[in-house]
């Protein structure tokens, strides 16, 4: 008897956080970017690994990598140069960082659809995927506000490039989409 109630106890104490992590909540994230994501995001399609990797295979999904841009250190010294660490992603996808945050400002609304049309020639229809790492929250915030800019077809895919890198699978160097003038 005294087994069963601790191991009900253990259970419950290892099962909660995950079924927590799993609720999906009504609107974006806003906060604790890196942390357990839900398994779904209403109005996208979750892919994982090896569903990327054929999207991608396939060539006809816009893949958006919405990593933040690191920000540059505020205790730097006057006139130190500062570099940003260089992004690695999956090949042939654009990098439009700070999209992913839970609010954003309207020019940043304005760079990520900008940075939607170039990707999709204009068409909501166009499939669109969106990741960043794994356990981060920002590519389903992304996710979510391509699906309220009225994307049809849009993925999501959780393990990001953490995932992707895990497989051996290759990535490239990218520099962020910048708006042209």
């Amino acid at each position: 008897m005294r087994f069963g109630r601790l191991a009900a106890i253990l259970f419950s104490c290892l099962c909660s956080p995950v079924l927590a992590a799993d609720a999906e909540p009504e609107d974006y994230r806003m906060d604790h970017y890196r942390a357990p994501v839900p398994a779904t995001l209403e109005g996208a399609i979750v892919v994982h690994d090896a569903d990327a990797h054929r999207l991608w295979k396939a060539g006809q999904t816009a893949f958006v990598d919405v990593l933040p841009r690191p920000p540059k250190p505020a205790n730097l010294p006057k006139n130190t140069i500062w570099r940003e660490k260089p992004r690695r992603t999956i090949p042939g996808a654009i990098w439009l960082p700070n999209v992913g945050y839970g609010a954003i400002h309207e020019s940043t609304h304005a760079y990520f659809k900008a940075g939607l049309q170039l990707v999709t020639d204009g068409d909501v229809d166009h499939p669109v995927l969106f990741f960043c790492l794994s356990d981060c929250w920002m590519s389903w915030n992304a996710a979510k506000r391509a699906i309220e800019y009225g994307f049809t077809q849009v993925y999501w895919y959780p393990e990001g490039t953490d995932g992707w890198e895990f497989e051996d699978w290759p990535t490239e160097k990218i520099k962020r989409f910048e708006v042209p003038e």
